[in-house]
């Protein structure tokens, strides 16, 4: 009985992986926009107001609320409040994989077409949009640095109660942080990273159609 009951209940469950559930969840868009009939993605520019990130370069999104029935929903709603856009004028064209960053922190990112003319910026959350021909970055190389990321455990950690106790050597880790410059702006951080998987799965799918 024990078994049985277990089984049905690993069948429904539907996590990503341990910890989704009380991760911070956040969702992306990749806008794919037409300029003189090339298609092009869509970035922002963070405002210079906003009191996290100000200014940096990233994909129209945000934290999933818990009136977000999925994290396409939020993904859409986050691109048409930042982006002033028809909602009737997103096609969505597919989902990525997640981003895990961490076992409490995961990003969702989702594909869709837009029109360039219609965008309506709002003020308090987007300084301003360029765009970057596909194609450009398609035959751009991205480079590399690595950041060391160690962990250091909090004063009240419990080192008595682990093997080899203050003297427990931490596992210290390097993490990517990859770089596209085109004209006058930097992408790196999360959104070079989504941006770099995304551009992959393109040359992928091209090479096997060649």
């Amino acid at each position: 009985m024990f078994l049985e009951k277990l089984e049905n209940q690993l069948k429904q469950q539907k996590s990503l992986f341990i910890g989704e559930d009380t991760a911070f969840r956040s969702s992306v868009l990749i806008p794919l926009v037409q300029v003189d009939g090339e298609w092009h993605i869509l970035f922002e520019v963070r405002s210079f107001t906003l009191r996290k990130q100000p200014g940096d370069i990233s994909f129209p999104g945000g934290q999933i609320d818990s009136t977000d029935l999925t994290p396409l929903d939020a993904a859409l709603r986050e691109t048409i409040e930042e982006l002033g856009v028809d909602a009737r004028s997103i096609n969505l064209v597919g989902q990525l994989s997640p981003y895990i960053a961490s076992p409490s922190f995961v990003v969702y990112p989702f594909v869709a077409t837009l029109e360039l003319h219609q965008l309506n910026l709002s003020q308090e959350e987007v300084e301003e949009v360029f765009t970057v021909p596909v194609k450009w970055l398609l035959n751009y190389e991205p480079y590399m640095h690595l950041v060391s990321v160690n962990p250091v455990p909090s004063a009240d950690f419990p080192f008595e109660k682990i093997a080899n106790g203050t003297q427990y050597q931490w596992r210290m880790r390097s993490m990517e942080e990859w770089f596209y410059d085109y004209e006058k702006y930097t992408i790196w951080g999360l959104t070079a990273r989504i941006l770099k998987y995304f551009i992959e799965i393109i040359k992928c799918k091209e090479s096997k159609t060649d």
